[in-house]
């Protein structure tokens, strides 16, 4: 998928909605970028494509938080950033979180071994004032969009 632009944060959300509307139980999303470069805004748009309405805020200290739909779905978001490793991700039971409902991951890199492969890759780059670069890509693909995964 060629690279995309965002230019605020409720485009941000925007795009999160379109992948939202196509996630289901087992799905895992691995999202990468730097500090502030619009993962967790991104994921409120993934809840409310997904049809969740609950508030969608970063999980960095409570390091899972869960988004309910009305039918009694649940959709995970995991922030990896404060694990030390992939030993301690394995005491979150993932492969119970992914039987249950879509798994959302930020920092994925730092707990790589104990997740599964992506269903879907993000990564954000921050372009300086609101604007975002994205790129998209499922399994089996590396993300290429015609340039190189590193940042500008």
């Amino acid at each position: 998928m060629p690279a995309l632009t965002t230019n605020s944060p409720s485009e941000t959300r925007a795009l999160g909605v379109e992948l939202g509307k196509t996630l289901s139980t087992g799905d895992l999303v691995c999202l990468e970028g730097d500090l502030g470069a619009g993962k967790t805004t991104f994921v409120q748009g993934l809840a409310r494509g997904w049809g969740s309405t609950d508030r969608v805020t970063s999980p960095t200290f409570v390091l899972v938080n869960e988004y309910r739909r009305t039918d009694g779905a649940r959709m995970y978001h995991l922030d990896a950033y404060r694990l030390s490793g992939p030993a301690e991700a394995e005491d979150l039971d993932i492969d119970t979180l992914l039987a249950t409902g879509p798994l959302v991951v930020e920092w994925p890199d730092r707990i790589r071994t104990a997740l599964p492969d992506p269903s879907v890759t993000v990564r954000f780059t921050d372009l300086g004032g609101d604007q975002r670069k994205i790129v998209v890509w499922s399994d089996g693909s590396d993300g290429s969009d015609g340039s190189d995964r590193s940042d500008p």
